[in-house]
């Protein structure tokens, strides 16, 4: 795969050459770890009747950044950046009944229920707005989802590719590039999942997609009109919203877009208090990091497909609700 390049103008290294994958792409809710940490400290969860091993957050990693190693071969591949939440304490049976306080660090064990991660590919590259994106792919566990009581059966795994944004470290994914609901038994299956979806990927046509965005404008009072009607699309009954595009975030990810639309350095509003979608859309993404990682890219991905309703809503659609 061959550098891409907007408007046939070469992208300049401007940042010093990194060895890992930038951490700062989640925010609340998490921290980051490192994957030496996980593999030599945390156990690994079983399906409790069987006592058969699930597959592990090392395993779905080093299983990803294997697939990424043999499709692109010879690019800048990044380590991964790895962030966690939900952490589940144990201890040793040598260690029952023991107060909690008293335990050594040999007696407790540790694993995270859910992870997720992504690697940056930092020589597939281009620019939306003067902003750099790097190809980037990465996945999210969450254990939560599996039934751990039962006997071992298919387990569930999200895998994306798409694009981070070196201004802010937000990721850019659509549904061209998300698989929300992989199955598998094996590594095997895991790989194979990851192989479709990376090989199928069109960097050209996603970098499409989101070079529209930057030449729309919506002026402060559109703003204002998504705003209150994202805030009455929370409390609507059922029925009333299966007529309206889905929107992605929460009230309090609302409250985060209106204080960035005035404060934010890179992406707030221009001098007359309009905003491109392109802004408009990093503020939802950055919004969006706060999300719990299991619901992070589900929203992620809604962010893309509302903004782009809205590009669209200049004509008319769904989503001209929202800007009316």
């Amino acid at each position: 795969m061959t550098l891409v390049k907007v408007n046939s103008q070469p992208i300049e290294d401007v940042e010093p050459i990194r060895e890992t994958s930038d951490v700062h792409f989640m925010a609340a809710n998490t921290k980051p770890m490192s994957l030496e940490e996980i593999s030599e400290k945390h156990t690994i969860p079983v399906f409790a009747k069987d006592n058969e091993s699930t597959i592990s957050h090392q395993e779905f990693i080093e299983t990803i950044s294997l697939v990424t190693e043999k499709i692109f071969g010879g690019e800048q591949i990044l380590k991964p950046a790895v962030r966690v939440s939900h952490p589940i304490k144990g201890r040793i049976p040598s260690a029952v009944g023991k107060p909690a306080k008293e335990l050594l660090e040999h007696e407790k064990t540790l694993y995270y229920e859910r992870m997720a991660f992504c690697i940056e590919i930092a020589s597939i590259c281009d620019r939306v707005a003067e902003n750099g994106l790097n190809l980037t792919i990465g996945g999210v566990r969450a254990y939560n989802l599996e039934n751990l009581y039962s006997r071992k059966s298919e387990e569930r795994f999200k895998l994306f590719i798409g694009f981070k944004n070196q201004v802010c470290t937000n990721l850019c994914v659509s549904t061209d590039g998300f698989k929300s609901d992989v199955r598998v038994r094996t590594v095997a299956e895991l790989a194979k999942a990851a192989y479709d979806l990376f090989g199928e990927f069109n960097v050209y046509k996603e970098i499409e997609k989101f070079s529209s965005l930057p030449r729309t404008m919506i002026t402060e009072q559109q703003f204002a009109q998504i705003i209150g009607r994202a805030r009455m699309y929370q409390n609507m009954p059922c029925k009333d919203r299966k007529e309206l595009p889905q929107f992605p975030l929460s009230d309090g990810q609302v409250n985060l877009v209106v204080k960035d639309y005035y404060s934010d350095e890179s992406f707030s509003r221009n001098d007359l208090g309009n905003i491109n979608l392109w802004r408009l859309y990093n503020l939802f993404t950055g919004a969006n990091k706060m999300s719990y990682i299991d619901s992070f890219l589900d929203r992620n991905v809604g962010c893309q497909q509302f903004v782009g309703g809205l590009h669209e809503a200049i004509g008319l659609n769904k989503h001209h609700w929202f800007v009316s």
